[in-house]
Formats: structure tokens, sequence, C-alpha cells
């Protein structure tokens, strides 16, 4: 053995799938959706809702009631099969490369981080009672990070500067009339801003390896973390 040869940084890099997180997270979305099929009553305790009752003078449920559950849980359900096919179209497209510069756990903080800051946002910003669900904010988030990639490699931004505009114009765009779903702007400008100050920190020398990168990818990951507690812990001392 070669004493003098640098070991590969198999901690950040994943050497044999670098699809591995992003592979278990799409398995995941549609198992999920499945069972949601199957069992439809799956459906409503996962959903982000802030705070409702199923009848009049029933018992309140909700995140402001303390099912924090639903920022996450939420994040994992869809109610349509082009719902689903689209975000795990994207997560495809947009966690493979990510996965295999960040590597595993540092991917998947930044997916489930993303997702609940996009939860947030809708926890804060949307009627109590309207349910909000799908992985969009999650997809986003690693939308923004690829933004943040790109500037820190010097890369052209302005094709991927294009499509995020585009995407966040379409999430405004009225859906339907009243009753129908629609698609929640708050799930993806929350995701997609976590994902950016997330992606700041973890590629902020340009590298996503080095022991200086680590410190600053889990620092920026907790400082997020610690901003979305705060965000609903207001907005549930706000509803209750």
């Amino acid at each position: 053995m070669d004493s003098g040869a640098a070991a590969p940084d198999t901690g950040s890099r994943s050497a044999r799938d670098p699809r591995l997180v992003t592979k278990a997270l799409v398995a995941l979305n549609t198992a999920v959706f499945l069972a949601v099929l199957a069992a439809p009553g799956l459906l409503r305790p996962g959903e982000l809702l802030g705070r409702y009752a199923e009848t009049l003078g029933g018992p309140v449920h909700g995140v402001a009631t303390g099912e924090y559950h639903r920022l996450l849980t939420s994040v994992f359900l869809h109610q349509e099969w082009w719902h689903l096919a689209s975000n795990m179209i994207g997560l495809w497209f947009l966690g493979g490369p990510l996965e295999a510069a960040l590597g595993r756990a540092r991917f998947l903080a930044l997916y489930l981080l993303s997702g609940l800051g996009g939860s947030a946002l809708a926890y804060v910003v949307t009627e109590p009672n309207v349910p909000t669900l799908g992985a969009s904010g999650a997809v986003f988030g690693l939308l923004g990070a690829l933004v943040v990639q790109m500037r820190a490699a010097r890369e052209d931004l302005r094709p991927v500067a294009v499509l995020v505009a585009v995407l966040l114009l379409l999430s405004f765009l009225p859906r339907g009339g009243e009753g129908a779903w629609s698609v929640s702007w708050e799930l993806h400008v929350g995701g997609l801003l976590t994902g950016v100050l997330i992606g700041a920190g973890m590629f902020r020398t340009g590298t996503a390896s080095g022991r200086a990168g680590a410190g600053a990818a889990w620092g920026a990951c907790g400082a997020v973390f610690v901003l979305v507690v705060a965000a609903v812990l207001m907005r549930t001392a706000e509803l209750t």
C-alpha cells in the first residue's frame, strides 16, 4: 500500500451507486402513492393542513394541534399520476448529479429540508383548512441548490435561470375553478429558497468535499432547520 496516496473521499461521493438515495426516494414516493390508491383513508392524516375539523363540532386536527409530522409526510403524498410523474422526473434528473456531488447524507438532508421549507411556507401562508401535498418543494430545493452549484463553478446560468423563471410563473397561474386541484406556489417558492440557502453552504468553496466543506454544509442545514422551526412555531401560536 502506498501510504502517500490520498484515499478516495467515499464519505462525500458514492463510489458504487451515485443514485442510490435518488432511486430510494423515487421508489418511496411511488410506493406511498400506490398505498394511498389502495387505502384512500391514508391520505387525510398525512396532508399538510394547519387546523381543521372533519365535522362541525368534531375534534380539531392539523399541524397547529401538534401534528407536526404533516410537514414531512405531505412531501411524500401525491393526488394524481401526472403530479407524481412530474415530480419524480424532476427528482431523477436533478437528484443524480447532486447526489454524486454531495454524497448520500448531504443530498438526503438537502431533499428533506427543502421539502420542510416548502411545507413551512405553505403552513404560514395558506389558509389552515386548505390541504397541501407533494414533493414539489423538495424538487424545487434541488433546483435551487443546482443554481448555486453552477454559480460556484462559474457555469452559464442563463438556461437554468430561464427554467426557474418559467416554473415559478406556472406556479402562480390560476388553475381551474372553485374546489379544483391547483399548484401550490408556496411549496415551490419555499423549497427553492431553502435549496438556495443550503446550497450556499454546501457549495461555498466550489467543492462539496473536505472538512471545511462539511462544516459549512451541515451548518447551513442546521441554520435552515432553525428557521423552519421558528416559522412553524410562530404560525402555530397564531392559530391557537
